[in-house]
């Protein structure tokens, strides 16, 4: 099914008169052609849609997805992270989905931990890979998002997105509800922060991101009747609003009779 079917049914059912509280929003066409936007250059916390940046360092990098990464639980308060403290090792295919559908901030602490050089090449490779793909208003200050040093603007999480919908796996975990992790006899279920997702296949992208100082935000590429259409909205007024806003700017784009006023 279409993902401009599951829009409209979220918006009018959740949200009927859904006003836009998101300080910057963007829609771009799969090329990155501008069709929408507000204050796309306004630069600011973009919180965990960091860990799309994170997932490119990784894969980038061509470790053994499948290899196993013991944990270290002294940071998992630091990180904010569910996952049960009987558990040892995890590969790197399964953090980094954790990050990427879960938005885990442990998970993707422990990816960059494990990247060649630690966590200070890891950084530093996530700024080098925003030049490279032009996005030179972006800085990144650490691999979870949780740093209101992470920043960027519209225009260029535009061009991550592009960058990360040519990996296989991000595009994979992107577009499953939930992530499933096995402990001894038990199963944990971790859901997809975007409750899109759920309603579903058509996302081939999906990152959300809140703290403080970034408000509600989320990136997606959608597969829609008009073409492949890319969403960012930032700073929206907090995780509930964004889902809706992005719904009804995504829509706005292809029926002139919705406004995003």
């Amino acid at each position: 099914m279409k993902i401009l079917i599951l829009l409209f049914s979220l918006l009018f059912c959740l949200t009927a008169e859904a006003v836009i509280t998101a300080k910057s929003f963007l829609v771009a066409d799969e090329q990155g052609t501008v069709i929408l936007a507000k204050n796309a250059d306004r630069v600011q916390p973009i919180a965990s849609i960091t860990k799309l940046m994170t997932a490119l360092v990784v894969l980038d990098s061509h470790q053994n997805l499948d290899e196993d990464l013991t944990l270290n639980f002294k940071f998992a308060g630091q990180y904010h992270t569910k996952l049960p403290r009987t558990l040892k090792t995890l590969t790197r295919r399964e953090l980094l989905e954790l990050a990427i559908v879960k938005s885990d901030n442990f998970a993707a602490y422990t990816l960059c931990h494990y990247h060649w050089g630690g966590v200070s090449r890891c950084v530093a490779d996530m700024n080098h890979i925003a030049v490279r793909l032009g996005m030179s208003n972006t800085r990144f200050a650490d691999p979870t998002g949780l740093d209101p040093a992470n920043v960027s603007n519209a225009r260029d999480l535009v061009k991550l997105v592009i960058a990360a919908s040519e990996y296989a796996e991000i595009t994979e975990a992107s577009g499953k509800p939930k992530v499933s992790i096995k402990v001894k006899k038990r199963w944990w279920d971790f859901g997809n922060t975007n409750p899109l997702v759920r309603r579903g296949d058509s996302i081939k992208v999906s990152k959300t991101g809140y703290i403080g100082a970034s408000g509600g935000c989320i990136v997606m590429l959608l597969d829609t009747e008009v073409g492949e259409r890319i969403v960012v909205l930032l700073n929206s007024k907090n995780t509930r609003t964004r889902i809706p806003e992005a719904a009804k700017i995504a829509v706005t784009v292809s029926h002139s009779d919705v406004s995003v006023d």
